[in-house]
């Protein structure tokens, strides 16, 4: 009997007071059944849980970086923050191309970084509340101090390992 691990999704870790924010407008704007996870960052979301996988990560983390938080913008089921980072585009290329023969579709994609606060409500639902938050958004910055390794659990995730960049 073949025994399949569980996928491992990669997170960005950012600072923590823009981590409260996200996390209070997540709880605000998300449905609340289907709020299994903190505010998050995502640059993969599956990759093979291996020894491999935790040596390629470790070896690309970085000096903190500052992101740019630029858009509101609809998802259409919801609504998420758009990032603006050369930093973090240039870290997704890094580690996409080293882990290149085991990745989704979707994770070959271009990332456009974002960070979700509602999701899976009704189309008109996600346009009223972009219409509400979109009036009062600035620009603002955050900074991504590391990695975060998860094991996806058929809907809520279980942390696994942390990659800090202060460490370095």
């Amino acid at each position: 009997m073949e025994i399949f691990e569980p996928p491992c999704i990669l997170t960005a870790r950012i600072d923590d007071k823009s981590k409260v924010f996200f996390d209070e407008m997540r709880s605000r704007y998300f449905p609340p059944e289907r709020n299994l996870l903190s505010a998050h960052l995502t640059l993969f979301h599956k990759l093979p849980d291996t020894k491999q996988t935790l040596q390629i990560v470790e070896d690309v983390a970085q000096q903190p970086f500052e992101c740019w938080v630029t858009a509101l913008k609809s998802i259409g089921n919801g609504v998420a923050y758009f990032i603006e980072s050369n930093e973090l585009s240039q870290l997704h290329r890094n580690l996409g191309n080293q882990f290149h023969p085991h990745l989704s579709a979707q994770d070959r994609q271009t990332i456009r970084p974002h960070i979700t606060i509602q999701n899976k409500v009704k189309p008109e639902v996600a346009k009223e509340l972009l219409q509400l938050l979109q009036p009062n958004f600035e620009p603002f910055k955050i900074t991504v101090h590391g990695l975060d390794l998860w094991h996806y659990l058929n809907g809520p995730w279980k942390h696994y390992r942390y990659f800090n960049f202060e460490a370095l």
